[in-house]
Formats: structure tokens, C-alpha cells, sequence
């Protein structure tokens, strides 16, 4: 567990890698037909296997046709294999691919001279594939460690339970929970907004502080009540297209940055021990809202961490490892340069919510280097104490460019895009659905040339 101290620095909802629950998703379309569904359920069954979620949609390969996403409940690679085989044998389906984070099994790629197979582990394809992590929190959540200032304080420890109960029953769709604060957590908050608040002028990045009084005008923001997560929700929305989530606590690192792909950050609604306001050993409210929220509403930053969220998709354990410790040098820790004068300001939330650590890192003692992600991948961190070494961006612009190409060098067989109209990711792994993306960037680009020639 990172110890955590607002005097040192806050952590993150991710944690140390940890192994994944085992899971297969069968992609496959069909020609339309009576009793499609029947034959290809009946291929299921003959397989022996369960089916825990089937969704259809209309094809973008098969015209007519539909798309068929099964999720099953295979404990090997042999299993899963002998699914592939069965549904191969209905004459109606065709592409039938697979996602597992099982072992590489011999499954049919839709891809140029039928590449070499390889392991993709399970992601979100579409927002409500993120209700699989409610639960799924790798420490603090329901319970807290014996190091946690509230860990001995049966009040603060039931209170903590009401709220994260909530965020354990959360499901998309659904309005998002509103906590009714007591005084002492207003008053915890208070302090906390405060001293930060008249720290940030002098430290903060210019992003930051433009969008730090309109969280005050229009979600709630300031010293007498804590803001409830549904309104910066609405209005990060309006402003991005990101949204908050509640979570119960830390999440794995590949299911925290596969949400952000999705323009989701999940956000705890609980607050620190009130014996210490200034310290806490684990993310709470005042990390999220005063140091994360603000520059989810500035679309360079948004796009920033969304390309890393995309990015996260099908990775490996080794590249999840790396995009997560970018994410740490940048959306957590980072830097960046403003002004004719290449002013260094902060942009990193832990950072921005941190007395201590914001004063240090914009003094001499720490060692600057210019962000590079092939190097910043790499850089090893502490977590108990300030960073000796941080990353400085040029810009947002600039970051997200250099990203991108980074991403290029990962081992993906794919490349995934987000659909904003449906809330899902498309992956990129034949022809049609290529073909099908070049329609739509060839559209986008008459429309710009036509605005452009009205100019």
C-alpha cells in the first residue's frame, strides 16, 4: 500500500500490478436470417460452456447482418478453442475473433496474411463494460489498513462504509450518488480548500486557474461545502465529454487507465480522518476534486488523457506498467512550461493537492528533464516521499503528440478508436472497419474544407 501525506504526496487509483480474473469475449457476425441466434446458441451449448453477457448489433461487415459480443466462462485455452470451433461450423457466421486473457489461442484474425496469433488480455469495449470494476478495488474500499488515521475510529469507519456501499452499487445510467457531508467533513475540506486555493495562483498552470473559478460558479466549489461529484460531473461533460464515476478505492492500473479511454475518471467520494487534515494515505475527495477535476474540463489535457487511456486497451502487463508510470510523470506529477519566459508550472493533481510537495517541486532541488515518453516510461519513482526527478512538458499539445507516437512502438496487434455517439471502442482490425473509418474521415474533411472555403 503507498503511505501517502498531503505534506508528500498523494497517490493515484491504481496500485502494484496484480493478476487479472480470467475472461473471454467472442466477437462474431452473422448473416441475417430466421433463427440466427438459435443456431449460433446452439453452438454454444454443444460447446458445454456459459454465457454471462450476448449483445447484437447491426454489422459493419455482413450486409444485412448483425454482430454478435459473448462473454463466456472458459477456465482454459482448450475451452475456448473448442467454442471457436463450434461456431465456425454454423455456415452463417463469419469473423469470428476473440479476446482472452487466457493464453493465445488459435482464433481467426481478421488482418492482413492472418498474423501471428498473440495474447490480448480483456478490455472495455463499450461504458457500461466499466461496471466490472465496481468491486474490484485492490485496497482501502470497505476496509482500511491499520496504519489509516480513521483505521481505529468505529464513527469514521462506519461512515467510510455508507459511502463506498454507494459507489459498490453504482451501474451506468444511473444518477450518480450524492453524499450528504457532515459538518466535520466540511470542515475537513474547508481546511484543506483553503490553504490550497491561495497556494495555487503562484504554482498551478494556466489551465488550471481558468478553470478553477468556473468550478466555483457552477459546481459548488468552495471553503463551506464539499461539491457533489454529479454536478462537476454535468459540467465536465458540457465542457469535455468526460465524466466522473464513483469507486470504492484503488483500482488495478489497467482497469484505471482503460476507463480513461472511455473519458471516464473514477473519483472517491469519501474524505480523510478530521485528526489530520493534511495527510492521507490513500486518494479522498480533496485529491480528486481540488487536484484531478479542474483540467478534465481543459480538451488539450482531456485528450491527453484519454490517448493514454486508449492506448491502455489490449496492452501487455509490460506496457500497461509503462503507460501507468507516464501517467504518474504527467496527469499525477507533471510539469509543463508557459510564458515567453518558459515558466515552469505545475499540472500534476498530486501535486496541485499537495501543500508540501507543490512548493518543492518548483524549487532547484529536484532534477528537471523535458518529457520524453520512451524515457519517462521507464524512469523509476518513490511513493513515500517527493519525487527526485520530474518531466516537463512543453505543452499539452505537444505531450499528447509525442504520446502518440510512443503508443506506435507498443506491441498491439490493433489500433482502437472511440465512438463518442455510441460510448464504445471500436478496434481497427480489418479491412471493412478501416475502410469504414476512412468513410468517416473523408466526410469530416469535406465538411472542414467547406467550412474553410466559407471563411
Amino acid at each position: 500500500m503507498m503511505r501517502v501525506n498531503s505534506q508528500q504526496q498523494p497517490g493515484t487509483h491504481y496500485d502494484a500490478m496484480t493478476s487479472r480474473e480470467q475472461r473471454t469475449t467472442l466477437f462474431f457476425s452473422v448473416q441475417d436470417k430466421v433463427g440466427a441466434l438459435d443456431e449460433c446458441l446452439g453452438a454454444l451449448r454443444k460447446a458445454d460452456v456459459s454465457m454471462t453477457r450476448i449483445e447484437s448489433r447491426p454489422s459493419k461487415s455482413v450486409d444485412p447482418g448483425y454482430d454478435f459480443f459473448v462473454d463466456i466462462s472458459a477456465s482454459t485455452k482448450d475451452v475456448v478453442q473448442r467454442v471457436i470451433e463450434e461456431i465456425k461450423k454454423v455456415d452463417i457466421v463469419k469473423d469470428v475473433r476473440c479476446v482472452s486473457n487466457l493464453d493465445a489461442v488459435g482464433v481467426e484474425q481478421p488482418v492482413a496474411e492472418q498474423q501471428q496469433q498473440q495474447q490480448v488480455p480483456w478490455f472495455p469495449r463499450k461504458i457500461s463494460d466499466l461496471d466490472t470494476f465496481a468491486e474490484k478495488v485492490l485496497e482501502m474500499g470497505e476496509e482500511l489498513s491499520s496504519d489509516h488515521p480513521g483505521a481505529k475510529d468505529p464513527v469514521y469507519r462506519k461512515r467510510r462504509l455508507e459511502i463506498v456501499q454507494k459507489a459498490k452499487q453504482y451501474r451506468t445510467g444511473q444518477p450518480l450518488p450524492r453524499i450528504d457531508y457532515t459538518e466535520q467533513e466540511k470542515e475537513t475540506w474547508s481546511q484543506v480548500y483553503t490553504r490550497l486555493r491561495a497556494m495555487h495562483p503562484s504554482y498551478a498552470c494556466r489551465e488550471f486557474l481558468h478553470v478553477f473559478p468556473l468550478l466555483e460558479q457552477n459546481c459548488g466549489y468552495g471553503p463551506d461545502d464539499i461539491p457533489q461529484i454529479d454536478d462537476i460531473s454535468r459540467f465536465l461533460k458540457d465542457c469535455t465529454g468526460f465524466t466522473l464515476r464513483p469507486v470504492m478505492g484503488l483500482l488495478t492500473p489497467r482497469d484505471f487507465l482503460n476507463s480513461l479511454a472511455f473519458r471516464v475518471f473514477h473519483s472517491t467520494q469519501y474524505i480523510r480522518h478530521r485528526s489530520d487534515p493534511y495527510y492521507t494515505p490513500e486518494p479522498d475527495c480533496c485529491h480528486e476534486l481540488l487536484g484531478h477535476v479542474p483540467l478534465f474540463a481543459d480538451p488539450n489535457f482531456a485528450e491527453l488523457a484519454q490517448e493514454i487511456g486508449l492506448a491502455s486497451l489490449g496492452a501487455s502487463d509490460e506496457d500497461i506498467e509503462k503507460l501507468a508510470t507516464i501517467f504518474w510523470f504527467t496527469a499525477e506529477f507533471g510539469l509543463c512550461k508557459e510564458g515567453a519566459d518558459g515558466a515552469i508550472r505545475a499540472f500534476g493533481a498530486g501535486l496541485l493537492s499537495s501543500f508540501g510537495e507543490l512548493e518543492y517541486a518548483l524549487t532547484d532541488a529536484p532534477e528537471k528533464r523535458t518529457f520524453d515518453p520512451s524515457n519517462t516510461a521507464v524512469q523509476k519513482y518513490p511513493i513515500t516521499q517527493y519525487q527526485p526527478v520530474y518531466f516537463v512538458a512543453e505543452s499539452f499539445k505537444d505531450a499528447t503528440a509525442k504520446l502518440r507516437t510512443f503508443n506506435t512502438t507498443m506491441q498491439r496487434p490493433f489500433q482502437v478508436r472511440y465512438n463518442p455517439y455510441t460510448q464504445s471502442v471500436e478496434v481497427l482490425d480489418s479491412r471493412d472497419k478501416v475502410q469504414h473509418f476512412a468513410r468517416s474521415i473523408r466526410n469530416e474533411m469535406q465538411l472542414l474544407t467547406s467550412a474553410l472555403e466559407q471563411i
